[in-house]
């Protein structure tokens, strides 16, 4: 494979456009990068936005790739892998989904077999370049080729192998469905300032930023969350009082149930699709 590979996206959603636009940040060249999909308008605003190469054929997308990276739902995938099978069987490029529930070696029999697979579990904020990916790779794909992949992830936040295949639902579970958690422990917050009598701009003001402050020196530090978390805390002071009111609530019970519940539930959606098809 050429240093800078030709990467090719099979679909323009959002979050293709987000893994386009972190690349091109990060310096690789728009004339390396083709996208195809059916809307040709929206494909257009895409080749404007980015400058990089469009069209409505994936066979012919595909064909220009090193590395694809399919970027459509799960529930057309298998539609897209036959159509373009024919392309990719003589080309053979590392092959990238970021599509849920679909395992490897799903995804490789659909695409007529004997092809690198790598699999990606992304995250909505990676729509804001604050992204946190979980990526599995079969055992075809190369060194070079999970590097290639790795860094494109990391344009648009991390991006970390995991061994097992199955581990892809723990990744759900806490990166994907992570923002959800966070939103809803910010709504909270904010209800309850403003149930003090706080204004609601204010509120929500110094929440998000609270919320984003911490974040911050949990990335920057090298104490983990429990002595981040007694450093706020003074004996008999007020955010004592707090933490005893919420470990008291059960929310670390709360936090595994949530945590399971999702890891299950993803277990069961990628049956049901495996089912369909």
């Amino acid at each position: 494979m050429s240093k800078s590979p030709t990467i090719s996206f099979i679909g323009a959603g959002n979050m293709a456009s987000a893994i386009i636009g972190g690349m091109l940040d990060h310096g690789y060249k728009a004339e390396n990068i083709w996208v195809s999909a059916p809307d040709d308008g929206h494909l257009q605003s895409v080749r404007k936005q980015f400058g990089v190469s469009v069209t409505t054929d994936n066979r012919h997308c595909a064909q220009q790739a090193d590395i694809v990276i399919l970027a459509v739902k799960p529930q057309v995938m298998a539609d897209v892998c036959h159509d373009i099978a024919p392309v990719v069987q003589n080309t053979r490029p590392l092959m990238v989904s970021i599509a849920a529930g679909l395992t490897a070696d799903t995804l490789d029999q659909w695409l007529g077999g004997g092809l690198p697979v790598a699999r990606v579990m992304p995250n909505t904020p990676s729509l804001v370049g604050k992204g946190a990916a979980g990526l599995y790779a079969n055992d075809r794909v190369s060194d070079e080729q999970k590097t290639m992949v790795q860094k494109a992830f990391e344009s648009i936040g991390i991006a970390l192998w995991v061994e097992e295949e199955n581990m892809l639902h723990g990744v759900t579970a806490l990166s994907g469905c992570g923002p959800a958690y966070f939103f809803l422990m910010l709504e909270a917050l904010e209800e309850a300032a403003k149930n003090a009598g706080m204004a609601d701009d204010t509120a929500r003001s110094l929440a998000i930023q609270t919320m984003a402050g911490a974040a911050e020196m949990a990335a920057r530090s090298e104490h983990d969350p429990a002595q981040l978390k007694q450093n706020v805390m003074s004996p008999g002071g007020v955010t004592e009082r707090a933490i005893h009111a919420f470990e008291e609530g059960g929310l670390r019970d709360l936090f595994q149930t949530a945590y399971t519940t999702a890891f299950k539930r993803s277990e069961e959606m990628a049956e049901q699709l495996a089912g369909k098809q």
